[in-house]
């Protein structure tokens, strides 16, 4: 195997949402580059599945980081690029879309405005 770029794993982070088979992290860096980060539209509405994931994810990360800025490391590009833009943003002015080093960090009012529910102390599977 090619010598894959190193990448923060996130220890004791959920790795996704139980019942549904998607996930919140990646084991390993992906050998054939790194999945850049980058807003993807949200078509998921209050109620459904997707939104219930969403929240599920901004949960995560909020109760993991806070409101510290945080590396993105294993964090699944997938479910990143569902907030980025607008409950997720780059930490600094010189981020990196396509490094597992690039500083993110949770834009507390979006967010809580988006997913009210990723706030509570307990997440309802």
């Amino acid at each position: 195997m090619a010598n894959l770029p190193d990448m923060t794993k996130h220890r004791g982070f959920p790795t996704g949402m139980p019942g549904t088979g998607v996930q919140f992290i990646i084991r390993r860096a992906n050998p054939r580059g790194v999945t850049p980060i980058k807003a993807l539209p949200r078509r998921a509405r209050p109620g459904t599945k997707e939104h219930r994931i969403d929240a599920a994810f901004l949960h995560a990360l909020w109760h993991y980081f806070g409101s510290e800025p945080f590396e993105r490391g294993n964090l699944d590009a997938a479910r990143l690029n569902l907030l980025f833009g607008r409950e997720v943003v780059a930490a600094d002015k010189d981020f990196d879309p396509l490094s597992y080093e690039a500083m993110l960090v949770i834009n507390e009012k979006v967010a809580r405005q988006s997913f009210p529910e990723s706030f509570d102390d307990v997440f309802e599977v």
